[in-house]
C-alpha cells in the first residue's frame, strides 16, 4: 500500500469531486454555526465556515444576515467566531486569532457603524473558548483556556498548545500531570474601564459558565482540568465581588449548558449520560439558586440540546426526539409549549443550537441532507428563510447525492431502532456500507452529508449507506441512552445486525456486498462487528478502541471507558477484555484498513497498531494508515482527500459497486 496517492488517478478523481463541491464558494461560507441576535430580531449574525482553498482545515468568519444575504462584518486576517449582541444590542462582542494562530482573544465592534474597525479587548493568557456579556452590559465573563488544556473529541483531541517552532521540533513530550497551561479559568473585563481580572479560584477549572444576575457566575467545574474530570464535574455558583464558590448541584449523570435568568434567581442546566465533552443531550432541571431546590420540565420526549432565557419567566430550548430537531419555550408555570418539530438537523454538525428573541421567535440554521445550510426564522405558526449559502458547487452535490430517507427495524428483543439510509438512483439491492456514529451517546439526522463527506461520496459511486441509531444513541431520552452503559458491543451490536439482516431482507442490500465505517466509537464498532461475523467484505475503522484494555493506560478519558463497560482492567476475564477487538482477531476474515491521527489523545493510534498487528498475525488482510498531524478523526486538508481515497479504493477492492 502506498503512502502517496496523490498521482494516482484514484486521487485526482476525489480531489476534483471536492473541488467541483467547495470552489464556487471559495471565500464564501459553505456551512453556518452559532447563530445569534439581538432581543428585538433586529440584527442576526452567524459564524460561517469558509476555504479559501482546499488546504489545511477552513477558516471561520462572521457574517451579518441582511436582505437575503451573508454579509461580512469584522474581516480580518484569521478566524473569528463565537460574536454576541450587547443586551442593548449596540455592540458586537467576538472572538478572533488574528494576531496568533489558534490563539483567540476578545474584540468589540460597534454595530452601528457598518464597516468599523474592531477594538481588540486585553489579552487574556491562554485562548478564549466562550464570552457572555453581563445582564447590563457592562462586563464580559471570559472563559479562558490555557494553551496546553485538553479538547474535546468532537474538537479533534489533543490540546490547544501552539505547535513549536520547526528548528525545534527534536523536543521530546513531557508529562508530568496536570501544568498551569491545562486549566480553564474565569476572568472578568470591565467594558469602559478596561479592568480585566481573574474570577474563578485556584484549583477550580470550569469547562462551562455563563451570567447569573448581575453579580454571580454559574459553571460546570471540576477540581482537576484532565478531560476524563468533566465527567464528574458539578453546578459551582461564583460570587464576583469576593471569589467565593458554593457548589449548586450536582447529578451521577454529566452536566451540561448553565444558563441563568438575568435577575439570578434560577439557573436551568441540562442533564444527561455523556460519552463526550459538549455532546450534551438529556433532561432538563431548573434551580432555585437561594434553596437549590430543582424542578425536574416535561419537554415531552425532547433531549435538550440548548438553553437560553428569554426573561425571567420564559426559558428558549432546542433539542432532538428521534429522528426531528425540536424547538420550545417554558413559560414560568413551567410548562413546554413547542415551537416546532422537524424532521432534518437544525443547528451545527453536532447537536441543535440557535437564538431566542424577546417575542418568543427561535433563529437556526436548519439543514438537510437535500438542503444546503440555511438561516431560518420560526415562530408560532410561521417560518422565513433569511439567508442560504447555495451555490453551484452544492447544486453539483446533490445531482449525484442520491436521496436520504428515515429507516426502522426491530432489534431481536423487539426495540424500534431507526437511522437513515442514504440510496443512490434505481433499484435495489446495492453494496451497502453501515456508517456508525461516535459517542456512542450522539445520533444521525437528516442533515447535510449526514455530517460526514463521505457520504454522499459513495452514494455518488453507486453505495447505498446506513445511518443507524442503536441503542445508546441520543434523542430517545436517557433510559435509552443508558442502554450502553455497562454494554458497549453488547445488545447495540445486535441492533446493527438486525438492521443489516432487514435490509437484505427488503432487497435493498446486497449480502454479499456489506461494508463497514465509522470514527470514535463507529471505529469500534467497525473493528468489533468483524470479530461477530463473517458477513462483511471489508471495513474501514476510524480512530478506533481495539484494545480497552492498553486504552485504559493510554487514553485522556480512560475512566470514562472504564465506567461505560462497567470493569476494572485489572481483574481478568471482564469486559475490558471480552469486549476488546484485538482479543478476538482470530475471527476475523474481513480485509479491514484501520485509519488513526498520531495526535490523538482520546483514542490514541496505537489502538489502530494494535488490530493491525493483530490481524495481520491471524493471516487477515489489513492496512494502517496514521496521519501525522491528525488528532481524533481526518479532518484537514489534504489528508482528508487521502482518506477518502483510500476509504473509496479500500471498498472497491472488496466489495465494487
Amino acid at each position: 500500500m502506498r503512502n502517496d496517492l496523490r498521482e494516482t488517478p484514484e486521487y485526482q478523481a476525489v480531489a476534483d469531486y471536492l473541488l467541483r463541491l467547495h470552489e464556487p464558494a471559495f471565500g464564501r461560507p459553505h456551512a453556518l454555526t452559532e447563530p445569534h441576535a439581538t432581543a428585538d430580531g433586529s440584527a442576526v449574525v452567524v459564524t460561517g465556515a469558509v476555504y479559501d482553498k482546499l488546504e489545511g482545515l477552513p477558516r471561520t468568519a462572521l457574517y451579518r444576515v441582511r436582505d437575503g444575504e451573508l454579509r461580512p462584518l469584522a474581516g480580518s486576517p484569521g478566524s473569528a467566531r463565537w460574536a454576541r449582541f450587547s443586551p442593548d444590542g449596540k455592540r458586537l462582542a467576538f472572538l478572533s486569532d488574528r494576531a496568533t494562530a489558534r490563539v483567540f482573544q476578545l474584540y468589540l465592534l460597534d454595530v452601528g457603524k457598518d464597516g468599523g474597525e474592531a477594538v481588540a479587548g486585553p489579552e487574556v493568557p491562554g485562548t478564549l473558548e466562550f464570552a457572555h456579556w453581563s445582564p447590563d452590559g457592562t462586563r464580559i465573563l471570559l472563559c479562558v483556556a490555557g494553551l496546553g488544556a485538553d479538547l474535546a473529541g468532537g474538537q479533534g483531541s489533543g490540546t490547544n498548545v501552539t505547535a513549536a517552532p520547526e528548528a525545534d521540533n527534536w523536543l521530546p513530550r513531557v508529562e508530568s500531570g496536570a501544568t498551569d497551561a491545562a486549566w480553564r479559568s474565569l476572568w472578568l473585563y470591565t467594558v469602559d474601564s478596561g479592568e480585566l481580572v481573574k474570577l474563578s479560584p485556584e484549583g477550580l477549572n470550569c469547562w462551562e459558565s455563563g451570567w447569573c444576575g448581575p453579580d454571580r457566575v454559574v459553571s460546570v467545574t471540576s477540581p482537576d482540568p484532565g478531560e476524563d474530570s468533566w465527567y464528574s464535574a458539578v453546578l459551582t455558583l461564583v460570587d464576583v465581588p469576593t471569589g467565593e464558590t458554593r457548589e449548586l448541584y450536582r447529578s451521577p449523570a454529566q452536566l451540561g449548558l448553565p444558563a441563568a435568568t438575568p435577575d439570578g434567581g434560577r439557573v436551568a442546566i441540562v442533564r444527561a449520560v455523556c460519552s463526550d465533552r459538549w455532546l450534551v443531550a438529556g433532561d432538563l432541571a431548573v434551580i432555585d439558586v437561594e434553596t437549590g431546590a430543582s424542578t425536574e420540565i416535561d419537554t415531552h420526549g425532547t433531549d435538550v440540546t440548548f438553553l437560553s432565557w428569554l426573561d425571567a419567566g420564559r426559558l428558549g430550548y432546542l433539542g432532538r426526539r428521534h429522528l426531528d430537531s425540536v424547538a420550545g419555550i417554558v413559560d414560568a408555570a413551567g410548562t413546554a409549549r413547542e415551537l416546532f418539530s422537524v424532521g432534518h438537523a437544525v443547528g451545527g454538525p453536532w447537536y441543535p443550537d440557535g437564538a431566542f428573541t424577546a417575542d418568543g421567535r427561535v433563529i437556526t440554521v436548519q439543514h438537510a441532507y437535500h438542503l444546503p445550510h440555511q438561516v431560518t426564522w420560526s415562530g408560532p405558526g410561521t417560518e422565513e428563510v433569511l439567508a442560504s449559502v447555495a451555490h453551484e458547487g452544492t447544486k453539483r452535490l446533490l445531482a449525484v447525492a442520491g436521496t436520504a430517507a428515515p429507516v426502522s427495524w426491530e432489534a431481536p428483543d423487539g426495540l424500534e431502532i431507526e437511522g437513515i439510509l442514504c440510496t443512490p438512483p434505481g433499484e435495489g439491492p446495492f453494496p451497502l456500507v453501515v456508517n456508525i456514529h461516535g459517542g456512542p451517546i450522539w445520533s444521525f439526522l437528516n442533515s447535510w452529508q449526514i455530517n460526514y463527506p463521505w457520504v454522499p461520496l459513495l452514494v455518488s459511486r453507486g453505495y447505498a449507506v446506513l445511518n443507524p441509531n442503536p441503542r445508546g444513541s441520543s434523542g430517545r431520552g436517557q433510559e435509552f441512552a443508558r442502554h450502553v452503559v455497562h454494554d458497549m458491543g453488547g445488545a447495540d451490536a445486535d441492533d446493527l445486525l438486525a438492521g443489516l439482516d432487514a435490509l437484505v431482507d427488503r432487497g435493498i442490500a446486497d449480502p454479499a456486498r456489506i461494508g463497514l465505517t465509522g470514527g470514535s466509537y463507529g471505529g469500534f464498532m467497525s473493528s468489533w462487528l468483524v470479530t461477530r461475523s463473517t458477513r462483511f467484505a471489508a471495513s474501514v475503522p476510524v480512530a478506533p478502541v481495539t484494545d480497552w484494555y492498553s486504552q485504559t493506560f493510554t487514553s485522556n478519558i480512560a475512566g470514562w471507558g472504564t465506567t461505560f463497560l462497567g470493569a476494572d482492567p485489572e481483574e481478568p476475564g471482564n469486559p475490558v477484555h471480552r469486549r476488546s477487538p484485538v482479543m478476538h482477531a482470530s475471527r476475523v476474515v474481513t480485509p479491514t484498513l484501520v485509519v488513526a491521527g498520531a495526535k490523538d489523545r482520546c483514542t490514541p493510534p496505537g489502538q489502530a497498531e494494535e488490530f493491525h498487528r493483530a490481524l495481520l498475525a491471524h493471516g487477515t488482510e489489513s492496512g494502517l494508515v496514521i496521519y501525522p498531524l491528525e488528532g481524533h478523526g481526518v479532518r484537514a486538508q489534504p489528508a482528508l482527500t487521502d482518506f477518502l481515497t483510500r476509504l473509496t479504493g479500500w471498498l472497491h477492492r472488496h466489495m465494487p459497486a
